[in-house]
């Protein structure tokens, strides 16, 4: 039976099984145990030191700026924070592990616990607990395409600072691994630890793939997937997987533990190694480091630092009257949400400043491709435009259009003394207004007797005559009850 025989009534009979371990690269400026710098993109093999390579006499120093981040990413997901830390060194040899260890944590991660809520296949709030988060370093970088005939290794990534997140397997589905990994990604970059790019390798994750039985406790064997490179082939990944390991055992075969890699421009998975036994790193304390203690104290410290995060500011909107959907929108990033929290400030139309940040604003940004700090107009302005509009001094079209633009090119300017010298500010006038009336009915004396004739559509004739003879200067609201007025005498 080939994956793709699978049916759905099929694949209903089994369960998936699913835990990731995701490693974050931290965007401090040195490494977790040395002064080294970690700026991306640097030349080959010129951000290392003897400290870094792992020289004799040479010892590691350890970077206050990772515990810090390890304390923020544990108090956001509700974890349990570790007073004493102790470091180990995990041994194995590779050409990209300078030292032949790498320093981390073993039996003393920093943080136990915690989790992560997504939606299941219902679209329920399902949490995904967390096992663990600990601290340690990565290892250099192999490149195996750019010479046909040798392996190429690049140290300049050997000892920055890492936070490996390792999670319970209560993923049921792909979709749901996606929902996780987006909102762990959106999570470092709102506690600034991490870029969390995953093209750049700032945010790497492994994938733990079994299937059983409905109803069977006993887990079934697993394959891991590693060197996933986007959130879309993690969960394609996970689909082809599971598929394949139903259609084997349907067929009377068994599934073998192996490690695998996923094949985009296939779909599919393929073999990097079998995996027989568990690895023998022979973990042993690292005698060079210190245990680190966390005290309430700096828990409290880094609580008090730390920004509104994605789940309480999307309560928060829900709570102000905004919908699931511009809700998720404006907690999809950290500064757009900064951005539209600025306005809410001066406003309490909060439908009115979504639509800004969804509408006009959003429309800037993507024309130019640009970044909301690049955005001229200030925050409280924003406000001001939808007070104008709110107060029927201009109207929404005017707001959008005439007067952001201008506001574009003089964003240091008042809305409302543009709003004045652009000749856009509202004719609420009843005598005035009754006069563009009187004129756009006198055009159509035809179509006012339609109307009068039970054709009540033509309203909006006479609003857009009302309109045109005022130059949009006319508050629609009073000009359209005087249109009915006159129109029923």
């Amino acid at each position: 039976m080939a994956n793709n025989d699978v049916s759905a009534a099929l694949r209903a009979q089994y369960e998936p099984v699913i835990g990731i371990e995701i490693h974050v690269q931290l965007n401090t400026a040195s490494k977790a145990y040395s002064s080294d710098p970690t700026e991306y993109g640097a030349s080959p093999n010129t951000q290392t030191s003897p400290v870094s390579l792992g020289h004799p006499g040479t010892l590691p120093m350890f970077n206050e700026s990772q515990l810090h981040a390890a304390i923020k990413l544990g108090l956001a997901v509700g974890a349990e924070i570790r007073e004493v830390n102790e470091f180990a060194r995990k041994n194995y040899f590779y050409a990209d592990l300078p030292k032949g260890y790498q320093i981390t944590q073993d039996k003393t991660p920093i943080c136990n616990g915690g989790f992560i809520e997504v939606k299941d296949a219902d679209g329920n709030p399902k949490r995904i607990n967390l096992t663990r988060i600990h601290m340690e370093e990565d290892s250099g970088k192999s490149s195996h395409d750019i010479d046909p005939f040798n392996t190429l290794i690049d140290l300049n990534r050997a000892g920055v600072p890492l936070l490996e997140i390792v999670t319970e397997p209560d993923f049921r589905s792909g979709e749901e691994a996606y929902q996780y990994l987006t909102e762990m990604q959106r999570l470092v970059r709102y506690l600034d630890i991490s870029d969390g790019n995953m093209e750049e390798g700032s945010l790497r994750c492994d994938v733990n793939i079994s299937v059983r039985k409905k109803g069977v406790e006993k887990f079934g064997t697993r394959v891991e997937v590693k060197n996933l490179n986007s959130f879309r082939n993690v969960q394609k990944s996970i689909d082809y997987e599971v598929n394949r390991h139903i259609a084997l055992i349907e067929d009377g075969g068994k599934v073998t533990q192996q490690t695998l890699t996923f094949d985009a421009s296939r779909g599919k998975t393929q073999l990097l190694r079998d995996k027989e036994e568990a690895h023998d790193y022979r973990y042993f304390n690292e005698p060079d480091l210190q245990p680190v203690i966390v005290k309430e104290e700096l828990i409290e410290r880094m609580r008090a630092s730390m920004p509104p995060l994605p789940k309480e500011l999307f309560a928060k909107y829900r709570k102000q009257g905004l919908n699931e959907y511009d809700a998720s929108l404006l907690t999809d990033s950290k500064e757009i949400a900064l951005f539209y929290e600025s306005i809410i400030e001066h406003t309490k139309n909060y439908k009115a400043a979504a639509n800004w940040m969804m509408g006009s604003i959003k429309s800037w940004l993507n024309e130019r491709a640009a970044h909301i700090r690049e955005f001229p107009i200030p925050a409280a302005t924003i406000a001001e435009l939808i007070k104008l509009v709110d107060d029927g001094k201009v109207s929404n079209t005017a707001a959008n259009g005439e007067l952001f633009k201008a506001l574009l090119e003089s964003p240091e300017s008042s809305a409302a003394a543009l709003a004045e010298e652009k000749n856009l500010i509202q004719e609420s006038d009843a005598g005035e207004l009754q006069t563009w009336v009187d004129a756009a009915l006198a055009k159509y004396p035809d179509k006012v007797e339609e109307y009068k004739a039970g054709k009540k559509g033509l309203t909006g004739l006479f609003m857009g005559e009302v309109m045109k003879l005022s130059r949009g200067k006319a508050d629609p609201k009073m000009a359209s009850k005087l249109v009915q007025q006159s129109l029923e005498k």
